[in-house]
């Protein structure tokens, strides 16, 4: 291992290239065996095979050589791929000036699709970890290289599942990245095309099945290579979604909505569950955004329709998706009367009994949306919700103020005409009362044993958002309280 190590070291690369060829496939062939691949780490042969590429990368492609040159650096690729296995590795890659050489090489050897495909594990690899991924997201050329490889090699699913997943990486936790990939042109447009050609292979393919009766539903259910892409396409318009004015752009790009919708309507979430999760976690990001161009409020009836079957799975995480989306589409009059009319109320209020705080968030949402408008507030009382709404501030409220507040205004709505308190909250009148007066009390309220940091953010929500409408609310409560209860607070 060293004589071939101090071959790389010390050789010319242009003289020399046939050996450096044969050094570089024994040292490749070597790096199968974890112990040497190890010691060659330990050895600085990462910073090594990274001057080789250097070396390789400044010749230029009308040179007579670049082409034999393109084979010494497939088996530096291949030994960097498993190289970038071990910690050690990955913090010299992170550490280098890896990502430039790298882009570099993907860049000049396009052509080479050993290259290309050694050069896309490595950075599907590294960038599952945050300071490799923020070297990757700060060099601006890799999106035009990751989408012009997508373009040319559309139906390589091994290539675009790698390339789809780096991007879903890069655009993660990086607003930058998110704001840089979507600028570059035709990005959205490559998106659009592969959900298109992925979605037509999946459909072809569950037709096929279909048709030779070889849905195997007794077995284990794994994504196939189309459902697979499609996955990790809709995570990518997921994570751009979050960016304002990417998003916006998003919801407003008409053929991604219907793309979206489509799975919605041919896939289950027993048939995929991630997939179909996915596309419901990006129309809900997409419905944020209230705009007159927003193709989501455009088809906000076709989203609602095709969504009830995915609200009533047994699946707990595809049905608070779907109650995500229907809390923010309710807002319009159109979806309220849908909900009414397909009594998806009655499901929203059995929610209530959860006893899971993000569905309970949820459900709330919708039921506040319901009661803006005065001729629907009736259903809270008809299907219990009162007292599951008092439940949930009970069982919730000192954990998540929002949730207490998104609870405290939908009582609030409800009870606009109120004139009796026992009338209009039956028999959770007293406990109301008693749970908000104890709920203002500071000192009961917040939590002590909290540290300092954590306690200012309780304290933070429970002022701004908590206090204000509990107050307004415990007071009309008392107002139209014919006989208040005796409360002592000790």
């Amino acid at each position: 291992l060293d004589c071939l190590l101090d071959v790389l070291r010390t050789e010319d690369l242009q003289k020399n290239s046939e050996a450096l060829l044969y050094c570089m496939g024994a040292i490749k062939c070597l790096s199968g065996n974890a112990v040497l691949l190890n010691e060659m780490v330990n050895k600085g042969a990462v910073e090594m095979f990274l001057q080789l590429m250097k070396q390789i990368n400044n010749v230029k492609e009308n040179d007579t050589c670049f082409s034999n040159l393109g084979h010494i650096l497939v088996q530096v690729t291949a030994t960097l791929r498993k190289a970038a296995a071990l910690a050690a590795a990955r913090c010299q890659l992170a550490r280098s000036a890896a990502v430039p050489e790298l882009c570099v090489a993907l860049e000049q050897r396009r052509n080479d699709k050993d290259v290309c495909t050694y050069i896309v594990r490595i950075f599907s690899k590294l960038s599952s970890y945050d300071d490799f991924c923020a070297a990757l997201a700060a060099c601006s050329r890799c999106y035009i290289l990751f989408l012009a490889l997508l373009n040319k090699h559309q139906k390589q699913q091994d290539l675009v599942i790698r390339i789809i997943f780096i991007l879903g990486n890069l655009t993660e936790k990086n607003n930058q990245a998110r704001e840089q990939f979507f600028k570059e042109r035709g990005s959205v447009d490559t998106l659009i095309s592969l959900f298109q050609t992925y979605h037509e292979l999946d459909l072809n393919a569950q037709k096929w099945s279909h048709e030779r009766g070889r849905e195997e539903k007794n077995y284990p259910k794994h994504p196939s290579e189309a459902e697979d892409v499609l996955i990790k396409v809709i995570r990518v318009l997921a994570n751009l979604s979050i960016h304002p004015r990417v998003g916006a752009a998003l919801a407003a790009a008409h053929r991604i909505v219907e793309l979206l919708i489509t799975v919605l309507e041919y896939k289950s979430v027993d048939d995929c569950e991630e997939l179909v999760i996915n596309a419901a976690t990006t129309i809900n990001n997409l419905s944020y955004y209230k705009l007159e161009s927003s193709a989501v409020q455009d088809k906000k009836l076709h989203i609602a329709e095709s969504l009830l079957k995915l609200l009533m799975s047994n699946n707990m995480d595809g049905v608070v998706e779907a109650v995500r989306v229907f809390g923010n589409l309710s807002q319009h009059h159109e979806i309220c009367d849908f909900i009414m009319q397909k009594k998806i109320y009655k499901f929203m209020i059995a929610l209530l009994d959860a006893k899971n705080q993000d569905v309970c968030y949820s459900a709330c949402g919708v039921l506040l949306n319901l009661t803006v408008d005065k001729n629907k507030r009736a259903l809270l009382m008809e299907e219990g919700g009162i007292g599951k709404l008092v439940d949930c501030l009970q069982d919730f409220g000192p954990a998540d103020w929002q949730l207490a507040c998104l609870i405290c205004k939908t009582l609030w709505n409800y009870s606009e005409n109120i004139t009796s308190a026992a009338s209009c909250f039956g028999e959770d009148t007293d406990t109301l009362l008693m749970l908000l007066t104890s709920l203002l009390d500071e000192e009961l309220a917040l939590d002590h044993s909290l540290d300092a940091g954590l306690r200012d953010h309780h304290k933070l929500y429970w002022e701004r958002d908590f206090k204000p409408v509990a107050e307004k609310l415990l007071d009309r409560i008392q107002r139209h309280h014919s006989c208040l209860p005796a409360v002592t607070v000790t």
